[in-house]
């Protein structure tokens, strides 16, 4: 997604609800504010089943595009939302005119708040919007909260580089810890969220998938809390000096030269620079930031690195960071899919990866990882949503497909394992279905 097309929808939204204290809804003013919505939300649908506007710490977000800057519409709907009650409203595509018209009378009129405005929203029969109250949110959502929290730390902080400020730890230690209490009780629901690729923001984005993953290959190689810590902090800040690095050559869509690769090669020695700079920086998340690129066999860069002792955490980190760019589409490869991503960590663990890491990885990842889109013995197809931790070949599974291959009007979940006598009999690669997997993840 765009994010002027983002922008250009949160501002008519902003402005058709001001523009209710004016003119009614029948009024052709109105009509046209309601029309011009209906084709912005269309065009973001057409990428994305469900969008999702909401809330993430007082600052408007719509799916992982988050309102740093400042921009007025996106301000005056933050504080609509809390006055609201609301963590966010989720747009589904098909939506009508009809129910966009309910849903500006309900949030101008502004007389019900949290689970009553979702309710009166339900009452006018609109199907394809739903408002989620704060309520349900911090009882269902901790994942994703804590995901988008780590976002936008991350974008603060290169934000921050850029600006030539030396960034704070601080945040980025406070979201860190969340994620590891996370990854320990629930380690699967922050994983899945590894496979949110936002390709417009691709560097920071990338970072946060890699402190989620690191944090899954620490937890099945047995790391302590502490280190699980440094672990995701040590993700979070892994790419950073690539801030320093031509942007040119950082977001060439295709293969880079020899002397662009040498260029790209410099980043883990200009990351260091700058996290020496910060407060609360240990030594080994430097460890991380400069030696993420030595490989297994030590024959990566920088050299001076490839040739000393190297953490087992900087190791975990490289599993992590070749696993979220394998299943991250590029201009000159499709996305892997996470069963395919396990199967390529495998072929190179020896030489560019720890093999012994890999495999405690792979086993409790299970043969099918979550977020595998994936084809039962009675021809539905399904998606991956959850893991046993102590069985991994056991998994919940949230059925998409009938046997006929028709879309199923409401999706909804099997357990597999001793007591289903359906089994998993082949991986799908989502893109043949035309579905985002992450679009069906809780």
């Amino acid at each position: 997604m765009k994010p002027e097309e983002i922008r250009q929808v949160v501002q008519v939204l902003a402005g058709a609800i001001k523009g209710l204290r004016l003119y009614s809804l029948e009024h052709p003013a109105t009509t046209r504010q309601i029309q011009l919505l209906q084709n912005g939300l269309f065009n973001l649908l057409q990428q994305k089943k469900t969008i999702r506007l909401g809330l993430l710490e007082g600052t408007l977000f719509v799916e992982d595009f988050l309102f740093m800057q400042e921009f007025p519409a996106a301000e005056e709907l933050a504080g609509l939302l809390e006055n609201l009650e609301l963590a966010g409203i989720e747009f589904t595509a098909g939506l009508s005119a009809e129910e966009i018209q309910a849903l500006l009378s309900l949030l101008h009129a502004a007389s019900c708040r949290g689970q009553d405005f979702a309710e009166a929203l339900r009452q006018q029969k609109v199907e394809k919007i739903r408002a989620v109250p704060v309520t349900e949110e911090e009882e269902s959502g901790e994942p994703r909260k804590v995901y988008k929290k780590a976002l936008k730390v991350v974008d603060q902080i290169f934000r921050d580089v850029r600006m030539g400020e030396i960034p704070s730890s601080d945040e980025a230690a406070k979201v860190v810890k969340e994620m590891v209490q996370l990854t320990i009780t629930e380690p699967h629901a922050l994983f899945a969220l590894s496979m949110l690729k936002d390709y417009d923001n691709y560097t920071f984005t990338h970072s946060v998938n890699v402190s989620v993953i690191a944090l899954a290959v620490g937890r099945a190689c047995g790391a302590s809390e502490e280190q699980l810590r440094v672990l995701g902090l040590g993700g979070l800040l892994h790419d950073l000096g690539k801030l320093r690095v031509d942007v040119g050559i950082i977001t060439k869509p295709g293969r880079l030269t020899d002397a662009e690769f040498e260029e790209i090669k410099n980043h883990p020695r200009f990351g260091a620079d700058i996290i020496g700079e910060m407060e609360g920086v240990t030594d080994e998340v430097m460890a991380i930031v400069v030696g993420h690129h030595v490989r297994y066999d030590r024959s990566g860069y920088p050299n001076d690195v490839a040739g000393r002792l190297v953490s087992p955490l900087v190791d975990m980190t490289a599993i992590a960071d070749s696993y979220d760019a394998m299943t991250t589409l590029r201009s000159y490869q499709r996305p892997f899919t996470p069963r395919k991503a396990i199967a390529r960590l495998r072929e190179i663990s020896g030489t560019a990866l720890d093999p012994a890491m890999v495999e405690k990885f792979a086993r409790a990842l299970g043969p099918y990882p979550v977020g595998s889109l994936v084809r039962l013995d009675n021809n539905e197809i399904g998606l991956v949503v959850k893991v046993d931790t102590t069985h991994p070949e056991q998994a919940e599974v949230k059925i998409l497909f009938a046997p006929d291959g028709q879309p199923c009007a409401d999706a909804y979940r099997v357990q597999l394992g001793p007591a289903n006598l359906r089994k998993i009999v082949a991986e799908v690669d989502p893109q043949s279905k035309g579905i985002d997997v992450v679009d069906y993840l809780d």
